[in-house]
Parts: structure tokens; C-alpha cells; sequence
């Protein structure tokens, strides 16, 4: 299991204080607010910055890193990704899974038969896709639904798959 996320990436230069607008990866925006510092990924390169002042921006937040008091200063930080550890992502409800979790998952049968594993969870026109990896090395997309994964339990390294039709 993966101990960092990207929750959020930080786009263009808010106002002339330095504040920058990010969007949550996750749509939610509370858990934001608790945190006091991030690591910020920008070409290969990473830092760890505080964080001086959060602003509400729906759909996302406002934030003023220590250092970054300027919207040139801020400019340069266009494109980063907000790097956290997985006490300070956004708190899972019931049924809810990390997709970094589900990555590389085996994806198998009631019956235990091994169809492949999880490449990604992707946005899809009408909800979020399991894009499957088969063990043919080809690749399919399926609707991440309870009617297609019935049981879906990461800690046991266990996606069950229903409804076959689905993969041809």
C-alpha cells in the first residue's frame, strides 16, 4: 500500500499575495484545511512547503505557501502536484477505496480463476471504469459497479468479478 498521495494539483496564481488555486483529486476540499504542510512534485523535483493560508474557492481551495508572496512566485508552482501521507488524505467512508490501492489488485472469478488485475480506475463519461488488464495481456474496460464487482476487499488482495459478458 502506497503511504503518499496526490490529492490535489495546483493551478494558476490567485490575486497578488501569492495564493494559488488548487483542485482536489478527490472533489472533497474539508481535509485541506487540517493540513499544515505538503510536499509539492513538479518535474521530478520535490519540496516540502507550509502552508500560511487557506482560502474557500468551490469547487477547490485558495492556498499561500511560507516564501510564495508574489504571483510570479506563485506561477512557478503551476502544474504541482500536492503530495500528502495517508493520515492526511481524505478520510474513507464505508465501501470507499484509495484507487492507488486497487492498482495492480488481481481481478478474479466467484470460482477463484485469475482474469488479470487492475491497471487503473479512470473517469468515464458515466462513472468511474476498472480498466482491467487480462491475463492475454489484453486490456478492458469495465463500469465500476457493484453489479460487475460484487466483492471488492483490497486487504485481502481480492476483486471479485461478476457478469463475464462484461470483458468480451
Amino acid at each position: 500500500m502506497l503511504e503518499s498521495f496526490n490529492i490535489g494539483i495546483i493551478g494558476s496564481p490567485h490575486g497578488l499575495n501569492g495564493f494559488v488555486r488548487v483542485r482536489s483529486l478527490s472533489g472533497e476540499v474539508d481535509h485541506f484545511f487540517d493540513l499544515k504542510e505538503v510536499t509539492i512534485a513538479k518535474d521530478e523535483k520535490r519540496r516540502l512547503l507550509k502552508i500560511e493560508e487557506f482560502k474557500a474557492s468551490p469547487p477547490g481551495v485558495l492556498i499561500r505557501f511560507e516564501g510564495i508572496d508574489s504571483p510570479e512566485k506563485a506561477k512557478g508552482l503551476t502544474g504541482a502536484q500536492l503530495i500528502v501521507s495517508r493520515e492526511q488524505a481524505v478520510p474513507l467512508e464505508e465501501g470507499e477505496f484509495y484507487i492507488e490501492d486497487l492498482k495492480g489488485q488481481p481481478v478474479v472469478t466467484k470460482d477463484g480463476e485469475k482474469i488479470g488485475q487492475i491497471a487503473d480506475i479512470i473517469e468515464g463519461g458515466g462513472g468511474e471504469l476498472v480498466e482491467i488488464k487480462l491475463t492475454d495481456k489484453d486490456t478492458r474496460l469495465v463500469p465500476f459497479r457493484k453489479e460487475f464487482f460484487p466483492e471488492i476487499t483490497p486487504e485481502k488482495g481480492k476483486i471479485i468479478i461478476d457478469n463475464l459478458w462484461i470483458l468480451e
